[in-house]
């Protein structure tokens, strides 16, 4: 792999710059502590494989092809965190949270695993990403290197989620201690996620 530091950095400042992904384990871990952060960075790079598999594959020049399928799937994918969104607003705030069980931590993560597979930017994404640090020359094939590289983008992205998701945890423990401050933090949680489901649905 003749560009992997290259592309070592560029996926980084990829996966640092603000997004979805990244917004949504920030929200977590300030919501529900370290935990829930670092199991919402595990889902979400865990979902990189299903994206790098469709890449790898061709499937995604197919969703390029086809805008109706391509908007229904971010349609659905932005309806997603709206839904998510929703229910946090109806919570009763933090303030209350001994009164009810945190979400299943399995929840967490499966609901971040569908998030980044319902979002089918980040496949046209890869597609067009992992080609350019791919040898056609090379002694593998470019399937195995686009497999490799996407086995890399997602080791690299559960580190910088884990860490984003751990500072989100200790923020979120701070505020929990300040009931007027812990009431709100459900309220912030819901308009982040309503607000990116709008951002992913509605942006060309």
């Amino acid at each position: 792999m003749p560009n992997f530091l290259l592309f070592l950095v560029t996926s980084l400042a990829v996966t640092f710059a603000p997004g979805p992904d990244n917004m949504q384990v920030l929200a977590r871990g300030i919501a529900q502590g370290r935990a829930a952060g670092l199991v919402a960075a595990l889902g979400f790079a865990a979902g990189v494989t299903f994206h790098t598999t469709l890449a790898a594959l061709g499937v995604a020049a197919l969703l390029r092809a086809a805008p109706l399928a391509f908007q229904a799937i971010k349609l659905a994918g932005g309806a997603y965190l709206v839904w998510i969104g929703l229910k946090a607003l109806r919570s009763h705030g933090l303030a209350t949270a001994h009164q009810r069980p945190p979400q299943p931590l399995m929840s967490i993560f499966r609901q971040s695993v569908l998030g980044n597979m319902m979002n089918p930017k980040v496949t046209l994404f890869f597609v067009v990403f992992l080609p350019q640090f791919v040898d056609p020359h090379g002694a593998q094939g470019i399937t195995l290197q686009m497999l490799e590289l996407g086995a890399l983008f997602m080791l690299q992205t559960l580190i910088v989620f884990s860490l984003i998701g751990v500072g989100a945890g200790m923020i979120g423990s701070w505020l929990r201690r300040r009931p007027r401050a812990g009431l709100w933090l459900d309220r912030l949680a819901g308009v982040t996620f309503i607000a990116l489901g709008l951002r992913v649905a509605l942006r060309d």
